[in-house]
């Protein structure tokens, strides 16, 4: 039902901010893990007590509960279309995030920038499957920094892991077996 409801919402367009004239292809498309909407399920269910008291309650005040029950819904709302629209993408060239509801921020670090990345398990996020992401890179200050509630962190490390060391700037380019074989182990 959860589900259903969510690709119902606005997406971010990703293909736009893809370098495809240069072969830049998305690696992972990460959404945040469910556990960033449950703030806006109980924000919603707010709403029940408040329409039952703008309909058991004093009738002078139907009406400020029935405005308070609509602010909470749209607020809700926007939470989980915030939370939809906040994407981190791993490309064969860079990682980004894009977010935004009314307006799109893309926050871009190369391949060639991350010196280091953290993954932060939380000991819920332990339990429910997510992490976090602390890149660090050479620059002071970045527009991509940490990346919260990214399901199954240590596979997404692996795959940024992955992506940094093909494009040759770790060891050479070369997995160890082939350095061995090179080296005549």
């Amino acid at each position: 039902m959860l589900d259903f409801l969510l690709e119902r919402l606005p997406d971010q367009d990703i293909d736009s901010h893809l370098l495809t004239i240069e072969g830049e292809e998305v690696i992972d498309l990460v959404r945040h893990h469910w556990i960033v909407y449950v703030k806006p399920a109980a924000e919603a269910f707010a709403i029940i007590p408040l329409w039952l008291m703008a309909v058991l309650g004093p009738i002078e005040l139907g009406w400020l509960f029935l405005l308070l029950g609509v602010g909470i819904g749209l607020y809700a709302l926007y939470i989980a279309i915030r939370e939809r629209r906040d994407l981190f993408v791993v490309t064969n060239m860079r990682v980004f995030r894009a977010s935004g509801v009314f307006s799109v921020r893309i926050a871009t670090m190369p391949i060639t920038r991350i010196l280091d990345i953290t993954v932060e398990k939380p000991f819920i996020g332990r339990i429910l499957g997510y992490g976090h992401f602390i890149f660090e890179s050479a620059a002071q200050a970045q527009g991509l920094r940490k990346i919260r509630f990214i399901p199954n962190p240590d596979e997404r490390d692996l795959t940024i892991q992955g992506v940094v060391q093909r494009s040759g700037l770790r060891g050479g380019g070369q997995s160890m077996v082939t350095r061995q074989m090179m080296e005549g182990r």
